[in-house]
């Protein structure tokens, strides 16, 4: 039977007497369902799997993503498409120039977001495998969204209420003034619709959807819908509702992007930093058709 030890006051689980390289059995991922639903993110340490333990393991959840990385017609791949190449590494397994693209962009993952925000359907699961970490740096922080929520002013809830917002990487990567995209990738990453307040199903509790890829509100002038997003971010992100995850070689994290929000934080990009994710999508938009348009 696996153990569960609260990491923090408010959410996080670290996960242990359990080995994600072999086949779970259904008490096991009734289990851990219940577990995230609580805590929201899960820890487990000493987890070396391969890419394909990791999408058999994250399978157990739902349907995987694709990455879209491969909307650019010159991408070359490194992983498995249903992989995410959380890396500054190329192709060859090289570290990325300082100027490349690629790393570039990825820079914009030290935002505070939520993975696949951008995606008509947004992300339900990340899953993150850490194969190689550099000496010191690159930790993964992470906030709960449910938390801010509860301690949000009532006038701010009662104003934030059933607000749509347009969410779209040309957003979030402009804001560290990355635009090195293509046509085609501009056409597919066309802003989509997002609430703005989600009840959580797992647990019933609302949550605040914030994301850096979050630009404009609907009904709501642009200066002024991104002045309150900011607003509600710096507010959601206070010390008391992040914790700091540093990385070991072997440590896997999963967490619900239903609920939470994320960044990486800076590290020395002479050194590797491998990590490899899986994206189990949330199987329905959040914004019905009949609103979408």
């Amino acid at each position: 039977m696996i153990t569960v030890q609260q990491l923090h006051p408010l959410f996080m689980g670290e996960i242990g007497n359990i080995d994600l390289r072999q086949p779970l059995d259904k008490d096991t991922v009734d289990a851990l369902s219940d577990g995230i639903n609580k805590h929201a993110v899960l820890v487990f340490h000493d987890q070396f799997i391969d890419d394909e333990q990791q999408q058999q393991f994250s399978r157990n959840f739902g349907d995987l993503e694709t990455t879209v990385r491969a909307y650019r017609r010159d991408f070359v791949p490194r992983l498995d498409v249903h992989m995410a190449d959380i890396s500054n590494l190329d192709e060859n397994n090289r570290v990325l120039p300082a100027n490349d693209r690629r790393r570039l962009n990825a820079l914009g993952n030290r935002l505070w977001h939520s993975d696949s925000s951008f995606k008509r359907v947004p992300a339900r699961f990340s899953l993150l495998s850490a194969r190689t970490i550099p000496a010191e740096g690159g930790e993964t922080q992470f906030a709960d969204m449910r938390a801010a929520w509860d301690a949000m002013p009532d006038k701010m809830k009662a104003r934030v209420e059933g607000m749509i917002c347009e969410h779209t990487q040309l957003y979030s990567r402009g804001k560290i003034g990355f635009t090195d995209w293509s046509e085609e990738e501009r056409v597919k990453m066309a802003p989509v619709p997002q609430l703005m307040v989600r009840t959580h199903p797992g647990s019933g509790r609302k949550s605040i959807f914030l994301s850096s890829h979050a630009g404009r509100i609907r009904g709501m002038e642009e200066p002024e819908a991104r002045m309150l997003l900011l607003d509600l971010t710096e507010f959601a992100t206070q010390p008391q509702f992040v914790y700091t995850h540093v990385w070991k070689v072997g440590d896997l994290v999963m967490w619900d992007n239903r609920c939470t929000m994320h960044r990486a934080r800076e590290y020395d990009e002479t050194q590797v930093r491998d990590l490899h994710r899986t994206t189990v999508s949330d199987g329905r938009p959040t914004v019905p058709e009949e609103l979408a348009a």
